[in-house]
């Protein structure tokens, strides 16, 4: 599914549904979970997900090149100063996208996981609640997610504490800068996986294939 394609829409309320039998609700259930699984775990996910930690790096290792050169006093001349600081806009240019997938990715997961939970609450069908699972997406980006997690927590000590004072303040704020995107991401990632999980157990629990409660008889248009 293309990341720019919309999201399927929300189950409609129950006084209007028209599905005319239950094996009907339940294909339309298993293609809305099936879609929405993919949006949340796919490869075009995290594709979004990885390009946004490269740009925020990129557009940060920029900025960097100026701050080291400041810490170290490299760049006092006007000239280097002055392609320093075009550096350092470009640089924050590039972080921009980036933080805007980013931030976006957040609330289209958000709203992904709410429909998700919508449509799965309808009835329970064992296939598409296996499905709807997916341990192999949500075991890949629980682990890309704690390696980006442990490389940020690793950097925010060693940068500090590795630090020559002849470097100046530059490379412990372009450092720690590095770490935090790291750790930030790896966060948000690490908070993805976990939700999914829990909403994949509240919602479609093992062993409870039958009908559920809250599944009525489906309404005729």
């Amino acid at each position: 599914m293309s990341p720019r394609a919309p999201l399927p829409p929300p189950p409609p309320p129950a006084e209007i549904r028209s599905w005319p039998d239950r094996e009907a609700l339940l294909a339309d259930r298993a293609r809305a979970l099936d879609v929405l699984g993919r949006r949340l775990l796919g490869g075009g996910r995290f594709a979004l997900f990885a390009g946004a930690v490269l740009l925020l790096q990129l557009g940060w290792g920029m900025v960097g090149v100026t701050l080291v050169g400041l810490g170290t006093g490299a760049i006092l001349d006007p000239i280097t100063f002055f392609v320093g600081l075009v550096v350092s806009v470009l640089g924050a240019g590039v972080m921009v996208p980036g933080l805007w997938l980013a931030v976006r990715g957040v609330r289209q997961d958000r709203l992904a996981r709410e429909r998700l939970a919508a449509w799965a609450a309808l009835d329970r069908d064992r296939a598409a609640d296996a499905r709807l699972r997916r341990p192999v997406p949500s075991a890949l980006w629980m682990v890309v997610s704690a390696v980006l997690c442990g490389l940020g927590l690793w950097l925010g000590f060693a940068v500090p504490a590795g630090a020559d004072p002849a470097d100046g303040r530059g490379s412990v704020v372009y450092g720690m800068g590095v770490a935090l995107i790291f750790w930030i991401n790896g966060l948000t990632g690490l908070f993805k996986a976990a939700g999914h999980y829990r909403t994949a157990i509240r919602t479609a629990p093992a062993g409870r294939a039958g009908r559920s409660a809250s599944s009525g008889p489906p309404r005729h248009g």
